[in-house]
Protein backbone atom coordinates (compact mmCIF):
# COMPACT_ATOMS: atom_id res chain seq x y z
CA UNK A 1 0.00 0.00 0.00
CA UNK A 2 2.78 2.46 0.89
CA UNK A 3 4.55 1.79 -2.41
CA UNK A 4 1.32 2.58 -4.32
CA UNK A 5 0.83 5.76 -2.27
CA UNK A 6 4.37 6.96 -2.94
CA UNK A 7 4.14 6.17 -6.67
CA UNK A 8 0.84 8.10 -6.91
CA UNK A 9 2.33 11.08 -5.01
CA UNK A 10 5.35 11.02 -7.35
CA UNK A 11 3.04 10.97 -10.37
CA UNK A 12 1.12 13.96 -9.00
CA UNK A 13 4.37 15.87 -8.41
CA UNK A 14 5.25 15.29 -12.08
CA UNK A 15 1.82 16.50 -13.23
CA UNK A 16 1.06 13.01 -14.55
CA UNK A 17 -2.26 11.26 -15.16
CA UNK A 18 -3.12 8.88 -12.30
CA UNK A 19 -4.93 5.77 -13.52
CA UNK A 20 -7.68 4.83 -11.08
CA UNK A 21 -7.63 1.29 -12.51
CA UNK A 22 -4.37 -0.58 -13.03
CA UNK A 23 -3.29 -4.20 -13.17
CA UNK A 24 -0.28 -6.36 -12.36
CA UNK A 25 1.37 -8.68 -14.87
CA UNK A 26 3.91 -11.45 -14.57
CA UNK A 27 7.13 -11.05 -16.54
CA UNK A 28 8.54 -14.57 -16.88
CA UNK A 29 12.26 -15.17 -17.10
CA UNK A 30 14.84 -17.37 -15.44
CA UNK A 31 17.91 -15.55 -14.14
CA UNK A 32 20.04 -15.78 -10.99
CA UNK A 33 18.85 -12.42 -9.62
CA UNK A 34 15.18 -13.52 -9.32
CA UNK A 35 14.72 -16.99 -7.81
CA UNK A 36 10.90 -17.08 -8.17
CA UNK A 37 11.23 -17.25 -11.96
CA UNK A 38 8.97 -14.28 -12.70
CA UNK A 39 8.74 -10.60 -11.80
CA UNK A 40 5.50 -8.85 -10.84
CA UNK A 41 5.29 -5.74 -13.04
CA UNK A 42 2.73 -3.59 -14.92
CA UNK A 43 3.22 -3.75 -18.67
CA UNK A 44 -0.29 -3.19 -20.02
CA UNK A 45 -2.06 -1.03 -17.42
CA UNK A 46 0.42 1.07 -15.38
CA UNK A 47 -0.48 2.97 -12.22
CA UNK A 48 0.58 6.37 -13.63
CA UNK A 49 0.29 7.68 -17.19
CA UNK A 50 1.82 10.64 -19.02
CA UNK A 51 3.39 13.64 -17.32
CA UNK A 52 6.27 16.04 -17.94
CA UNK A 53 9.20 17.75 -16.29
CA UNK A 54 10.67 21.12 -17.28
CA UNK A 55 14.39 21.36 -16.60
CA UNK A 56 16.89 24.20 -16.77
CA UNK A 57 20.11 23.34 -18.60
CA UNK A 58 21.98 25.42 -16.02
CA UNK A 59 20.21 25.67 -12.66
CA UNK A 60 22.48 28.48 -11.45
CA UNK A 61 21.73 30.77 -14.42
CA UNK A 62 18.23 32.32 -14.29
CA UNK A 63 18.31 33.00 -18.04
CA UNK A 64 19.49 29.53 -19.06
CA UNK A 65 17.63 27.55 -21.70
CA UNK A 66 14.85 25.28 -20.41
CA UNK A 67 13.58 22.04 -21.89
CA UNK A 68 10.43 20.03 -21.22
CA UNK A 69 10.94 16.27 -21.05
CA UNK A 70 7.92 14.00 -21.35
CA UNK A 71 7.20 11.24 -18.83
CA UNK A 72 5.76 8.15 -20.53
CA UNK A 73 4.53 6.31 -17.43
CA UNK A 74 5.33 5.21 -13.88
CA UNK A 75 4.69 1.58 -12.98
CA UNK A 76 5.40 -0.42 -9.86
CA UNK A 77 7.23 -3.73 -9.94
CA UNK A 78 9.45 -6.02 -7.89
CA UNK A 79 13.15 -5.30 -7.66
CA UNK A 80 15.58 -8.06 -8.59
CA UNK A 81 18.69 -9.11 -6.66
CA UNK A 82 22.11 -7.59 -7.15
CA UNK A 83 24.77 -9.49 -9.09
CA UNK A 84 28.30 -8.85 -7.86
CA UNK A 85 31.14 -9.67 -10.22
CA UNK A 86 34.01 -8.08 -8.28
CA UNK A 87 34.06 -10.29 -5.17
CA UNK A 88 35.87 -13.32 -6.60
CA UNK A 89 38.17 -13.91 -9.60
CA UNK A 90 36.10 -16.70 -11.18
CA UNK A 91 32.66 -16.54 -9.56
CA UNK A 92 29.78 -14.09 -9.48
CA UNK A 93 27.80 -13.65 -6.28
CA UNK A 94 24.13 -12.77 -5.89
CA UNK A 95 22.87 -10.47 -3.12
CA UNK A 96 19.15 -11.18 -2.77
CA UNK A 97 18.47 -8.68 0.04
CA UNK A 98 16.45 -6.39 -2.20
CA UNK A 99 14.86 -9.10 -4.41
CA UNK A 100 11.07 -8.84 -4.33
CA UNK A 101 11.08 -5.35 -2.76
CA UNK A 102 8.66 -2.95 -4.47
CA UNK A 103 10.10 -0.22 -6.68
CA UNK A 104 8.66 2.36 -9.05
CA UNK A 105 10.04 2.70 -12.54
CA UNK A 106 9.74 6.14 -14.14
CA UNK A 107 9.90 5.86 -17.93
CA UNK A 108 10.81 9.06 -19.76
CA UNK A 109 10.04 9.82 -23.40
CA UNK A 110 12.90 10.00 -25.93
CA UNK A 111 13.03 13.83 -25.68
CA UNK A 112 16.62 14.29 -24.48
CA UNK A 113 19.19 15.20 -27.10
CA UNK A 114 22.49 15.54 -25.21
CA UNK A 115 24.40 14.40 -22.11
CA UNK A 116 23.68 17.81 -20.52
CA UNK A 117 19.92 17.40 -20.98
CA UNK A 118 20.03 13.86 -19.56
CA UNK A 119 22.02 15.07 -16.53
CA UNK A 120 19.71 18.05 -15.92
CA UNK A 121 16.63 15.81 -16.17
CA UNK A 122 17.97 13.23 -13.74
CA UNK A 123 19.14 15.85 -11.21
CA UNK A 124 15.74 17.61 -11.29
CA UNK A 125 13.87 14.31 -11.02
CA UNK A 126 16.00 13.29 -8.03
CA UNK A 127 15.35 16.67 -6.38
CA UNK A 128 11.56 16.21 -6.76
CA UNK A 129 11.67 12.63 -5.41
CA UNK A 130 13.54 13.91 -2.35
CA UNK A 131 11.03 16.75 -1.81
CA UNK A 132 8.12 14.32 -2.10
CA UNK A 133 9.90 11.81 0.14
CA UNK A 134 9.23 8.87 -2.17
CA UNK A 135 12.96 8.14 -2.63
CA UNK A 136 16.10 9.36 -0.88
CA UNK A 137 17.79 9.65 -4.29
CA UNK A 138 21.06 8.12 -3.05
CA UNK A 139 22.28 6.68 -6.33
CA UNK A 140 25.56 5.44 -4.88
CA UNK A 141 23.58 3.21 -2.49
CA UNK A 142 21.35 1.87 -5.25
CA UNK A 143 18.10 3.40 -4.01
CA UNK A 144 17.84 5.24 -7.33
CA UNK A 145 19.29 3.77 -10.51
CA UNK A 146 19.12 4.79 -14.15
CA UNK A 147 18.74 2.58 -17.21
CA UNK A 148 20.06 4.71 -20.08
CA UNK A 149 18.64 4.13 -23.57
CA UNK A 150 20.73 5.70 -26.33
CA UNK A 151 20.25 5.83 -30.09
CA UNK A 152 21.75 8.05 -32.81
CA UNK A 153 20.40 9.32 -36.13
CA UNK A 154 21.08 11.94 -38.76
CA UNK A 155 18.96 15.12 -38.46
CA UNK A 156 15.48 14.48 -39.86
CA UNK A 157 15.81 10.68 -39.87
CA UNK A 158 13.72 8.27 -37.80
CA UNK A 159 15.12 7.22 -34.40
CA UNK A 160 17.94 4.70 -34.69
CA UNK A 161 18.16 1.32 -32.94
CA UNK A 162 18.67 1.85 -29.21
CA UNK A 163 20.83 0.14 -26.65
CA UNK A 164 20.05 0.09 -22.93
CA UNK A 165 22.84 0.51 -20.37
CA UNK A 166 21.56 -0.84 -17.05
CA UNK A 167 21.84 0.36 -13.45
CA UNK A 168 23.97 3.49 -13.88
CA UNK A 169 24.49 4.93 -10.41
CA UNK A 170 25.30 8.66 -10.64
CA UNK A 171 24.25 11.71 -12.65
CA UNK A 172 27.83 12.13 -13.85
CA UNK A 173 28.00 8.51 -15.02
CA UNK A 174 24.68 8.87 -16.87
CA UNK A 175 26.12 11.83 -18.79
CA UNK A 176 29.26 9.79 -19.55
CA UNK A 177 27.22 6.81 -20.79
CA UNK A 178 25.23 9.02 -23.19
CA UNK A 179 28.44 10.48 -24.59
CA UNK A 180 30.41 7.20 -24.81
CA UNK A 181 27.54 5.16 -26.22
CA UNK A 182 26.56 7.78 -28.83
CA UNK A 183 30.17 8.02 -29.98
CA UNK A 184 30.47 4.21 -30.17
CA UNK A 185 27.28 3.94 -32.23
CA UNK A 186 28.36 6.66 -34.66
CA UNK A 187 31.69 4.86 -35.18
CA UNK A 188 29.91 1.53 -35.86
CA UNK A 189 27.54 3.14 -38.38
CA UNK A 190 30.28 5.09 -40.14
CA UNK A 191 32.26 1.88 -40.55
CA UNK A 192 29.25 0.36 -42.34
CA UNK A 193 28.07 -1.75 -39.38
CA UNK A 194 24.65 -1.79 -37.76
CA UNK A 195 23.55 -1.23 -34.16
CA UNK A 196 22.20 -4.28 -32.36
CA UNK A 197 19.39 -3.74 -29.85
CA UNK A 198 20.99 -5.03 -26.67
CA UNK A 199 21.55 -4.55 -22.96
CA UNK A 200 24.94 -3.08 -22.07
CA UNK A 201 26.96 -2.56 -18.92
CA UNK A 202 28.93 0.59 -18.01
CA UNK A 203 32.48 0.22 -16.71
CA UNK A 204 33.36 3.57 -15.06
CA UNK A 205 37.01 2.59 -14.50
CA UNK A 206 37.61 2.00 -18.20
CA UNK A 207 35.13 4.62 -19.38
CA UNK A 208 33.37 2.22 -21.75
CA UNK A 209 30.15 0.24 -22.19
CA UNK A 210 30.19 -3.52 -22.84
CA UNK A 211 27.58 -5.84 -24.31
CA UNK A 212 25.76 -7.88 -21.66
CA UNK A 213 23.03 -9.72 -23.57
CA UNK A 214 20.94 -9.23 -26.70
CA UNK A 215 17.75 -7.33 -25.96
CA UNK A 216 14.61 -9.39 -25.74
CA UNK A 217 11.20 -8.13 -26.90
CA UNK A 218 8.08 -8.15 -24.73
CA UNK A 219 6.81 -11.44 -26.21
CA UNK A 220 10.03 -13.18 -25.05
CA UNK A 221 8.87 -12.65 -21.46
CA UNK A 222 5.40 -14.21 -21.98
CA UNK A 223 3.62 -11.46 -20.02
CA UNK A 224 0.19 -12.34 -18.62
CA UNK A 225 -2.04 -10.88 -15.87
CA UNK A 226 -0.92 -12.04 -12.43
CA UNK A 227 -3.52 -14.60 -11.31
CA UNK A 228 -2.82 -14.01 -7.59
CA UNK A 229 -3.36 -10.24 -7.62
CA UNK A 230 -6.64 -8.41 -8.19
CA UNK A 231 -6.64 -5.25 -10.34
CA UNK A 232 -5.90 -2.12 -8.33
CA UNK A 233 -8.75 0.39 -8.02
CA UNK A 234 -8.14 3.78 -6.38
CA UNK A 235 -10.95 5.92 -4.96
CA UNK A 236 -11.18 9.73 -4.84
CA UNK A 237 -10.63 9.89 -1.08
CA UNK A 238 -7.26 8.12 -1.46
CA UNK A 239 -6.22 10.40 -4.34
CA UNK A 240 -7.29 13.53 -2.41
CA UNK A 241 -5.23 12.40 0.59
CA UNK A 242 -2.19 11.84 -1.66
CA UNK A 243 -2.59 15.31 -3.21
CA UNK A 244 -3.00 16.96 0.21
CA UNK A 245 0.19 15.30 1.48
CA UNK A 246 2.42 16.82 -1.21
CA UNK A 247 4.90 19.48 -0.02
CA UNK A 248 5.68 22.74 -1.82
CA UNK A 249 7.76 21.59 -4.81
CA UNK A 250 11.10 23.14 -5.88
CA UNK A 251 9.80 25.32 -8.75
CA UNK A 252 7.00 26.80 -6.62
CA UNK A 253 9.38 27.34 -3.69
CA UNK A 254 11.93 29.01 -5.92
CA UNK A 255 9.28 31.39 -7.29
CA UNK A 256 8.13 32.26 -3.75
CA UNK A 257 11.70 32.91 -2.57
CA UNK A 258 12.16 35.39 -5.41
CA UNK A 259 8.77 37.14 -5.29
CA UNK A 260 8.01 37.16 -1.55
CA UNK A 261 11.45 37.04 0.07
CA UNK A 262 13.26 39.15 -2.54
CA UNK A 263 16.09 36.65 -3.09
CA UNK A 264 18.17 36.76 -6.26
CA UNK A 265 17.36 34.11 -8.88
CA UNK A 266 20.76 32.51 -8.23
CA UNK A 267 20.30 32.27 -4.45
CA UNK A 268 16.74 30.99 -4.85
CA UNK A 269 17.98 28.28 -7.25
CA UNK A 270 20.80 27.18 -4.92
CA UNK A 271 18.55 27.05 -1.85
CA UNK A 272 15.72 25.09 -3.50
CA UNK A 273 17.78 22.58 -5.54
CA UNK A 274 17.82 20.23 -2.58
CA UNK A 275 15.01 19.61 -0.05
CA UNK A 276 17.42 19.48 2.93
CA UNK A 277 18.98 22.83 2.00
CA UNK A 278 15.54 24.47 1.69
CA UNK A 279 14.48 23.04 5.06
CA UNK A 280 17.68 24.32 6.73
CA UNK A 281 17.26 27.78 5.21
CA UNK A 282 13.63 27.99 6.34
CA UNK A 283 14.60 26.93 9.88
CA UNK A 284 17.33 29.61 9.89
CA UNK A 285 14.88 32.24 8.65
CA UNK A 286 12.13 31.30 11.14
CA UNK A 287 14.65 31.40 13.99
CA UNK A 288 16.00 34.79 12.79
CA UNK A 289 12.46 36.20 12.78
CA UNK A 290 11.94 34.89 16.33
CA UNK A 291 15.25 36.27 17.64
CA UNK A 292 15.09 39.71 16.02
CA UNK A 293 11.35 40.32 15.66
CA UNK A 294 11.84 41.58 12.09
CA UNK A 295 9.90 40.23 9.07
CA UNK A 296 11.18 37.32 7.01
CA UNK A 297 11.41 39.49 3.87
CA UNK A 298 13.86 41.81 5.72
CA UNK A 299 15.99 38.94 6.98
CA UNK A 300 15.92 36.56 3.99
CA UNK A 301 18.72 38.14 1.94
CA UNK A 302 21.37 38.32 4.68
CA UNK A 303 20.38 34.80 5.82
CA UNK A 304 20.69 33.42 2.26
CA UNK A 305 24.02 35.18 1.66
CA UNK A 306 25.49 33.89 4.93
CA UNK A 307 24.28 30.33 4.32
CA UNK A 308 25.54 30.16 0.73
CA UNK A 309 28.87 31.96 1.03
CA UNK A 310 29.96 31.48 4.66
CA UNK A 311 28.42 28.24 5.91
CA UNK A 312 28.62 26.32 2.61
CA UNK A 313 32.25 27.44 2.24
CA UNK A 314 33.11 26.28 5.76
CA UNK A 315 31.32 22.92 5.35
CA UNK A 316 33.12 22.37 2.07
CA UNK A 317 36.48 22.79 3.81
CA UNK A 318 35.40 20.45 6.61
CA UNK A 319 34.07 17.88 4.13
CA UNK A 320 30.65 17.90 5.84
CA UNK A 321 27.09 18.35 4.60
CA UNK A 322 24.35 20.53 6.12
CA UNK A 323 22.90 17.60 8.03
CA UNK A 324 26.17 17.28 9.99
CA UNK A 325 26.85 21.02 10.27
CA UNK A 326 28.58 22.02 13.53
CA UNK A 327 26.44 25.19 13.48
CA UNK A 328 22.66 24.73 13.84
CA UNK A 329 20.01 27.06 12.32
CA UNK A 330 19.37 28.41 15.86
CA UNK A 331 23.07 29.27 16.37
CA UNK A 332 23.25 30.78 12.87
CA UNK A 333 20.26 33.00 13.64
CA UNK A 334 21.93 34.29 16.83
CA UNK A 335 25.04 35.24 14.85
CA UNK A 336 22.99 37.01 12.15
CA UNK A 337 21.04 38.91 14.82
CA UNK A 338 24.27 40.24 16.38
CA UNK A 339 25.44 41.40 12.94
CA UNK A 340 22.05 42.98 12.14
CA UNK A 341 21.79 45.01 15.37
CA UNK A 342 25.30 46.44 15.02
CA UNK A 343 26.90 44.40 17.83
CA UNK A 344 29.23 42.79 15.28
CA UNK A 345 30.78 44.35 12.18
CA UNK A 346 31.22 42.19 9.05
CA UNK A 347 34.84 41.20 9.86
CA UNK A 348 33.96 40.55 13.52
CA UNK A 349 31.00 38.37 12.51
CA UNK A 350 33.36 36.30 10.34
CA UNK A 351 35.80 36.00 13.25
CA UNK A 352 33.02 34.90 15.64
CA UNK A 353 31.79 32.37 13.05
CA UNK A 354 35.29 30.82 12.83
CA UNK A 355 35.34 30.45 16.63
CA UNK A 356 31.82 28.91 16.56
CA UNK A 357 33.05 26.28 14.09
CA UNK A 358 36.05 25.45 16.28
CA UNK A 359 34.41 25.44 19.71
CA UNK A 360 30.70 24.84 19.10
CA UNK A 361 29.93 27.82 21.39
CA UNK A 362 27.11 30.27 20.65
CA UNK A 363 27.80 33.71 19.17
CA UNK A 364 26.51 35.67 22.25
CA UNK A 365 28.77 33.58 24.54
CA UNK A 366 31.85 34.15 22.33
CA UNK A 367 31.16 37.91 22.09
CA UNK A 368 30.73 38.13 25.87
CA UNK A 369 33.78 36.05 26.82
CA UNK A 370 36.20 37.50 24.29
CA UNK A 371 35.00 41.09 24.31
CA UNK A 372 34.40 41.11 20.58
CA UNK A 373 31.59 43.68 20.60
CA UNK A 374 31.55 46.38 17.98
CA UNK A 375 31.69 49.79 19.59
CA UNK A 376 29.70 52.87 18.64
CA UNK A 377 31.25 54.87 21.50
CA UNK A 378 31.96 58.18 19.72
CA UNK A 379 34.47 59.37 22.33
CA UNK A 380 36.66 56.26 21.93
CA UNK A 381 36.43 56.36 18.13
CA UNK A 382 37.23 60.11 17.96
CA UNK A 383 40.37 59.55 20.07
CA UNK A 384 41.59 56.82 17.69
CA UNK A 385 40.81 58.98 14.62
CA UNK A 386 42.87 61.85 16.07
CA UNK A 387 45.76 59.43 16.61
CA UNK A 388 45.50 58.04 13.04
CA UNK A 389 45.51 61.55 11.52
CA UNK A 390 48.50 62.57 13.65
CA UNK A 391 50.46 59.50 12.53
CA UNK A 392 49.78 60.09 8.81
CA UNK A 393 50.44 63.81 8.13
CA UNK A 394 51.43 63.26 4.46
CA UNK A 395 48.21 61.46 3.59
CA UNK A 396 46.23 64.08 5.50
CA UNK A 397 47.84 66.86 3.47
CA UNK A 398 47.15 65.01 0.19
CA UNK A 399 43.53 64.39 1.18
CA UNK A 400 42.96 68.04 2.00
CA UNK A 401 44.70 68.92 -1.26
CA UNK A 402 41.89 67.12 -3.13
CA UNK A 403 42.93 63.42 -3.16
CA UNK A 404 39.62 62.20 -1.74
CA UNK A 405 40.31 58.54 -2.55
CA UNK A 406 42.44 58.48 0.61
CA UNK A 407 39.25 58.51 2.70
CA UNK A 408 39.19 54.68 2.51
CA UNK A 409 42.79 54.57 3.78
CA UNK A 410 41.82 56.50 6.94
CA UNK A 411 38.77 54.24 7.49
CA UNK A 412 41.02 51.17 7.18
CA UNK A 413 43.64 52.56 9.59
CA UNK A 414 40.97 53.46 12.15
CA UNK A 415 39.32 50.03 11.93
CA UNK A 416 42.74 48.37 12.21
CA UNK A 417 43.63 50.41 15.30
CA UNK A 418 40.31 49.37 16.87
CA UNK A 419 40.83 45.70 15.87
CA UNK A 420 37.71 45.75 13.70
CA UNK A 421 35.50 46.53 16.68
CA UNK A 422 34.36 50.00 15.61
CA UNK A 423 30.98 50.49 13.95
CA UNK A 424 31.92 51.37 10.32
CA UNK A 425 28.98 53.77 9.91
CA UNK A 426 30.05 55.76 13.00
CA UNK A 427 33.70 55.73 11.85
CA UNK A 428 32.68 57.15 8.45
CA UNK A 429 30.61 59.90 10.02
CA UNK A 430 33.27 60.96 12.56
CA UNK A 431 36.07 60.82 9.97
CA UNK A 432 34.16 63.14 7.63
CA UNK A 433 33.88 65.63 10.50
CA UNK A 434 37.54 65.32 11.51
CA UNK A 435 38.81 65.69 7.94
CA UNK A 436 36.58 68.69 7.42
Amino acid sequence: GECIRQAVRTGMALGAVINKWSRFDRKNYFYADLPQGYQISQLFHPLVGEGELTVSLDEKDPNAETKTIGIERIHVEQDAGKLMHDQHPTRSYVDLNRAGVALMEIVSKPDMRSPVEAGAYLAKLRSILRYVGSCDGNMDQGSMRADVNVSVRKPGDEFGTRTETKNVNSVRFVMQVVEIEAKRQVEVLEAGGRIVQETRLFDPDRGETRSMRSKEDAHDYRYFPDPDLLPLELDDAFLDACQASLPELPDAKRGRYESELGLTAYNAAVLTADADTARWFEALLAESVRVSGKSDSELARPAANWLISDLFGALNKLGKDLENSPVSPERGAELLALAADGTLSGPLAKQVFEIMLETGDSAPKIVEERGLKQTSDTGAIEAVIAEVLAKNPNQLEQYRGGKETLFGFFVGQTMKAMQGKANPAVVNELLKKALG
